[in-house]
Parts: C-alpha cells; structure tokens; sequence
C-alpha cells in the first residue's frame, strides 16, 4: 500500500489537539453554571469520566481517519508483462500488368490478394507493412499491428498502380529491407511475390538481397506463375479492351539466389492451392520474443477511511445528544 498525498498524515496530530481543545473548551462551559462550585465537590464516577472522554476520542478518530482518507491510500498491483513472440514483417508485392495474367482465377494478383490478407489476418504480434513495386517501388503501408488498415491497402493493389514500366524487383526488395532496418524485433522478414524477372530498376536484386543478409533480414521469394503461356487482359487504343498471350517469364534462379543468400527459402506456387501452402508454410517461421512492458494496477482505498470517519462524527453527535448530555 501507498499514499498519494502522505503529507496530508502530518494533519493526524492537529486532529487530536482539535479535539482536546474541544473537550477543555466544553468543561469550562459547565462549570460557568452557578451550580459549578456543588458539581465539583462530588466525586466524579468511573463511568463519569469515561462518558466525558467519549465524545473528544471519537472527534479526535474520526479527524484522524479524515487526514487518513486526504493522504489517498492506495494498493498497487503489479501485473507482468508477458513475452509475446513477434516478427518485423514486410510484403513486397510485384504490380506490374503481367500480374493480371489469367492462370491465377481470376487473376495473379487477386489471388495473391486473397491470400496475403489471410496470412495478415493469421498473425497476432506481428508488425506486417507492404511495399509493392512495377517500375518503380511505392510504399503502401509501413509495418504496423493495425491490420485492418494494412489489409484494407492490401485491398487496394492494382497491377499498374506504380504507373511505371516494367519489373524493379532489385528496387522492391531495397525498399522493403530498409522500412525493416529501424525494427526492434530480433526476426525480420520480407515476402517477396512476383511473376517475373528484373528488366528495370537502379538496385541489383542481388545487391539488395546481400543487404538484406547484412542487415540479419530473410528473404523467403515466391514465384507466382504457372507453366507456360498465359491469357493477360489488355486495353489497347484501338481495339479496346482485348487479351494476349504473354509467355512464362518467372526468374526462378534469381528468385533461389535471393533467398540462399539471405537464409531463407525460394518457392513457385502455380495456383491459389500452392500459393496458400507457401504462405502457410511462412507463417511457420520461428518467432521472436518482444516484451511487453509491466502495467500496474492502483486502487485508491480512501472510501474507507473517509466512510469510517463518518460514521464516528455521527456516534459522537448521537451520544453528545443524548446520553452523554450535561445537566449542571
């Protein structure tokens, strides 16, 4: 136990000469009856002077429990923190128009929608954000435990979206390692999903993923494309909106190179069935600890005594009205 306001304690003393004051000041009062002189000569009984007491030790207690009540006692609870197992996590998502490509229904990158807010909505202590990356990268969302923020960015992924040509993934993975670096998380990791190969870009995806490796990030690759040739709808100034054929294009021994390099593992999913086991299987990864701070719990007592303070400055006005009335 504790008190908020202690120096409201240094208040008891004063409460007690408060009510012998008031004890004195009331004997004068009765001997000033013209009878005084005759009351003194008579013996005072026991039960007398115990009933002229009363009233000054219950005004004195209950001032006393009021300067208790004023000092704000309080009892602390200390709860622990508990260690909760988290990891600093990073989606890199490859956006370019080849992701609209059909052998994923309805398409690769709506699947990989479906299955990124699943893995998102899986995790419990994790700090996930999401990169995602055309021609160029385009932060989407910073790591963060608010996952329905982070799922609803997850939501609003378009192939086209950076407005930019072509496939960075050098650049992708660069981007997300360095929005990983400044986490205190012991294990950090970034997914990286594409469908094809590096043809832009001013980072070398290898020279990113070493790093990454510096940075004690792993990179777990996921190819998402299935074999051979693909339908891609298109929207082509003349003939509208039209499908083409677009070829298997996926740089399966990048993707390998990045995740060797960075301790990790390389995948190719060829359908949602596939891509879901990959995730799944990344949900599995070894967890770091993240320690909550300690919370502590106070409860303020001063009901009590302020109640029990009362309850003893009515008793003293009952008996001072009643039974302990002085008849001169």
């Amino acid at each position: 136990m504790r008190f908020a306001c202690p120096w409201a304690l240094a208040l008891a003393p004063l409460a007690w000469a408060l009510a012998v004051a008031a004890a004195r000041r009331g004997r004068a009062a009765a001997m000033a009856y013209p009878a005084g002189e005759r009351c003194r000569a008579l013996a005072p009984t026991r039960r007398a002077r115990a009933a002229r007491l009363a009233p000054s030790v219950l005004l004195g207690a209950a001032l006393t429990l009021a300067a208790v009540a004023l000092a704000r006692p309080q009892r602390i609870a200390a709860v622990s923190g508990d260690d909760d197992r988290g990891v600093d996590i990073m989606l890199a998502v490859d956006s370019s128009l080849s992701m609209n490509a059909m052998d994923f229904k309805p398409s690769r990158l709506a699947v990989a929608r479906d299955i990124a807010k699943d893995f998102v909505r899986g995790r419990v202590s994790d700090r996930i954000g999401l990169v995602t990356f055309g021609g160029a990268p385009l932060l989407a969302c910073p790591a963060t435990v608010d996952y329905a923020a982070l799922i609803e960015r997850i939501d609003e992924l378009e192939a086209g979206m950076t407005r930019t040509d072509g496939t960075a993934l050098g650049d992708g993975l660069a981007s997300a390692v360095r929005r990983l670096r400044e986490g205190a998380a012991k294990s950090k990791v970034v997914v990286l999903l594409t469908d094809g190969r590096s043809n832009t870009g001013a980072v070398d995806p290898l020279t990113a993923a070493k790093a990454a490796a510096a940075l004690g990030v792993k990179v777990y690759a996921i190819g998402t494309a299935g074999r051979g040739p693909a339908l891609m709808p298109v929207d082509d100034p003349r003939l509208g909106r039209t499908v083409v054929q677009i070829n298997d294009d996926l740089d399966e021994e990048l993707l390998a190179d990045i995740a060797r390099i960075t301790g990790a593992k390389a995948y190719r999913a060829k359908n949602r069935d596939e891509l879901a086991d990959v995730f799944a299987q990344i949900d599995r990864l070894e967890k770091s600890e993240v320690r909550r701070p300690d919370l502590v719990a106070v409860a303020d007592l001063h009901a009590w005594p302020l109640g029990s303070a009362l309850v003893l400055l009515l008793l003293e006005a009952a008996l001072a009205a009643t039974a302990l009335l002085r008849w001169p």
